[in-house]
């Protein structure tokens, strides 16, 4: 499941990542959110939180993930400003830094105790 945080400071966005995320989560929560930003022409400050209870992706979601960095990672590159990802699942922290300099923009990870750093630098 992906949800929107409510307490995310002006010009950012947060999302939390929970049990198995589906393609109709980013159909429903990611994608609309990336649209507006690009269609209104604001800079992406994004925070996806993984807690504990993240258990991974469905494989429709897989393919969701990969059309959505190749549509607007690649396509928009330049709106990305700065992603925090927050977690402590050490596979995810593992994966991101061996591939997050693929990641658009700034991205920088922080383990769960530190999400309101996260915040701060993704405001920054």
């Amino acid at each position: 499941m992906i949800e929107r945080l409510d307490d995310m400071p002006d010009g950012t966005a947060g999302f939390r990542f929970s049990g198995e995320v589906t393609k109709r989560d980013y159909d429903e929560v990611l994608l609309p959110a990336l649209r507006d930003a690009v269609e209104n022409e604001k800079p992406i400050r994004a925070l996806c939180l993984l807690g504990p209870e993240f258990e991974g992706y469905e494989a429709g979601a897989v393919w969701a993930d990969l059309k959505t960095g190749a549509q607007y990672g690649v396509g928009h590159h330049s709106a990305w400003r700065r992603m925090a990802l927050v977690t402590d699942v050490e596979w995810v922290r593992h994966l991101t830094a061996l591939f997050g300099w693929m990641s658009p923009g700034e991205m920088k990870v922080f383990p769960l105790a530190e999400i309101e750093g996260a915040k701060a630098w993704i405001s920054g």
